[in-house]
């Protein structure tokens, strides 16, 4: 049994199905991502792996211990919210070691837990402050320095970022790396940042609509997405996808009959379906001279530099296509340009939206 099990859970609230059937398992020292759009459970399910909620059907078991039921003070969890959740009338250390007077550990224990946890957050000159007195990446450091006095079995984090600039969330989210290298302890991390889960997961649970879409790697989930919905979510600029129609053997859209892979191929001999989706990652499309053989033709609409690459997008006769360019674009807009790209790069999808298997 691994250190978290969740087996078949279910959620309904009165004639609504919230979570429709969550089987997930990771490792001791692992980091799992629960990542999806808004609405998807993934921060009801956090809840019900910390105790603030229970199934409606299922088991969650943290280690070898049966926790569906079990209150919260029970489960030896820490959890990070967004809202950061400090005591305003308490200054940093004691925010820090709040819970561990309420469970009555000795003061010389809370002592070395708060010059622990100071240390490792580099937080040690805050400890007589309030946290109004503090910006917001400190206090998300307070609150995680909360958690970590704990030492518990599971860390809990529900979108502690979301409320922090660009620039600080970038270096939080290395911060929490960091922090989880350095402890190993399990974490379930919840976001809908599609960068934090790929950054920061060991694996990677992307949901939709109350169900597990796809669980893996982060190179399982960018590489091989298992469904379009997954192959659109995970990735920016998002993935190019085209309606195709099968077509002397292959698949073509608006009489462009566009390169498969070999693999591809023979697995389109084997299957029925007549409608498939035809998806390339911007980041694999490169830009080439008009009328170059094996091209898509097409116009230069817009240009996004980023500094160090430029995103080119194209109008092609299958749709309005981005090419993630490394440096600048010399092309002049509303001139003619083609596309390219190498047919291992081809993301099949069929009329299911589940992947082509290859």
């Amino acid at each position: 049994m691994g250190a978290l099990s969740i087996r078949n859970v279910r959620k309904t609230f009165g004639t609504v199905e919230i979570l429709k059937g969550i089987d997930i398992e990771i490792e001791a020292g692992e980091f799992l991502i629960l990542v999806g759009a808004s609405g998807c459970g993934k921060s009801t399910l956090l809840n019900m792996i910390a105790g603030l909620d229970v199934p409606t059907s299922g088991s969650i078991h943290i280690g070898d211990r049966d926790v569906t039921h079990a209150p919260s003070r029970d489960r030896d969890i820490a959890m990070v919210f967004q809202s950061y959740a400090l005591y305003p009338n308490m200054n940093v250390a004691q925010n820090i070691v709040f819970g561990l007077e309420m469970r009555k550990v000795p003061k010389p224990e809370r002592d070395k837990a708060v010059d622990r946890v100071s240390k490792m957050l580099q937080i040690g000159h805050l400890l007589d402050r309030k946290p109004g007195q503090l910006s917001g990446g400190q206090r998300q450091r307070v609150a995680m320095g909360r958690a970590l006095a704990r030492d518990p079995k599971l860390f809990l984090f529900d979108e502690p970022l979301s409320n922090l600039d660009a620039k600080l969330r970038v270096e939080m989210r290395a911060e929490i790396k960091r922090l989880h290298q350095r402890t190993q302890t399990t974490t379930v991390y919840v976001t809908h940042d599609q960068v934090e889960a790929m950054t920061l997961g060991d694996r990677i649970a992307v949901m939709r609509d109350g169900r597990v879409e796809q669980f893996g790697t982060p190179d399982d989930i960018y590489g091989r997405p298992a469904t379009r919905y997954v192959a659109e979510f995970i990735g920016s600029p998002a993935m190019n996808i085209v309606e195709t129609q099968r077509s002397n053997g292959g698949v073509s859209a608006h009489g462009v009959m566009l390169p498969l892979t070999d693999a591809q191929s023979a697995a389109l001999k084997n299957s029925a379906a007549t409608a498939l989706s035809y998806g390339v990652r911007p980041e694999d499309v490169t830009l080439a001279e008009p009328g170059a053989a094996n091209t898509l033709p097409g116009t230069l609409a817009m240009v996004e530099p980023t500094g160090p690459e430029t995103y080119a997008m194209v109008d092609t006769p299958l749709g309005t296509w981005t090419a993630r360019v490394p440096g600048k674009v010399t092309q002049a807009v509303g001139k003619p340009v083609a596309l390219a790209w190498k047919t291992g790069a081809v993301h099949l999808f069929g009329a299911d939206e589940r992947r082509v298997a290859e």
